[in-house]
């Protein structure tokens, strides 16, 4: 029995013996930290969220303020308090996070390491969302894709296309490419190229185009209209036409202009040429053709 004493005697457990172990008053120390941090994780689970909506809620206060901004914001301040209450609750069970932390950023270097690619879309994302070149309901183009913004996560944009089509467009492609937003300003400057015959009269041609176009309620007088012979063609002699628009009309405006235009020019006799060919036939003295 003496071996066995002398085995509940050693100490085990961070200069505990065996036999103290087993005591009710070391045990319920036991259960008393894991209660504890229990309640410390249901604490630091509640404050994370409260943190998360406090975020969230400072967009409500300025319609100048980003919602999916403080939304990615609100996301990261609420993770923050649930690894520091991961943090709590480890210290408190008398684990020690030293070595945790530093096996954690290892395998995170392994990780990032692997998922290069996937690490940086979310890298764009951040980049996206922090910066804001553009917002949700914006109409852009960019990596060759055109349609409204409907969505921005960390790792793609979503886009609803011109024909209402889902168009998934990863971040890094977002973000390492030129992006045009049509959104931006409320007014776009609408432009055309009409090309009249040689023989038209230029000043009647002018003036038609440009009346017929600041005739509709959607053109702009200021800034003021541009319109000048631009290229003598081919076939025509073109002039190039230049009115501003509230951004929101501008695709309609400018089929509709065009189509205005057109039949203006064809009620008023201004011929509207398109490209033609001249074939110039040779004949021989006997009067047959000349060929190679």
């Amino acid at each position: 029995m003496e071996p066995i004493n002398d085995i509940m005697n050693t100490e085990i457990y961070n200069g505990t013996s065996l036999s103290d172990v087993l005591t009710l008053d070391f045990l319920a120390g036991i259960l008393g930290n894991v209660v504890t941090g229990l309640l410390i994780l249901i604490i630091g689970f509640i404050i994370a969220g409260w943190v998360r909506r406090r975020v969230i809620a400072i967009s409500k206060r300025s319609p100048r303020l980003d919602d999916t901004l403080f939304a990615f914001l609100g996301q990261i301040a609420r993770y923050l308090v649930l690894i520091f209450t991961g943090l709590i609750v480890m210290n408190n069970l008398g684990i020690q996070t030293t070595s945790i932390i530093a096996a954690l950023g290892a395998a995170g270097l392994a990780v990032g390491l692997a998922l290069q690619g996937t690490l940086s879309n979310v890298a764009a994302g951040v980049m996206i969302i922090v910066f804001r070149p553009f917002k949700l309901g914006d109409f852009i183009e960019v990596a060759g894709e055109m349609g409204t913004v409907k969505d921005i996560t960390l790792n793609t944009t979503e886009l609803a296309s011109l024909s209402n089509t889902q168009v998934i467009v990863p971040n890094a492609s977002v973000w390492g490419n030129v992006i045009e937003n049509f959104s931006v300003y409320s007014t776009r400057r609408a432009e055309w190229t009409f090309g009249v015959g040689y023989g038209a009269n230029l000043k009647t041609a002018e003036e038609v185009i440009l009346s017929t176009i600041m005739a509709d309620e959607r053109s702009k007088s200021d800034p003021e209209p541009f319109i000048q012979v631009n290229a003598l063609g081919d076939s025509s002699v073109d002039f190039l036409v230049r009115v501003w628009v509230d951004s929101a009309d501008f695709f309609q405006y400018q089929a509709d202009m065009t189509r205005k235009v057109k039949e203006a020019l064809d009620q008023h006799g201004v011929d509207i040429p398109f490209p033609t060919r001249t074939l110039v036939v040779e004949r021989d003295d006997n009067g047959a053709i000349a060929a190679e």
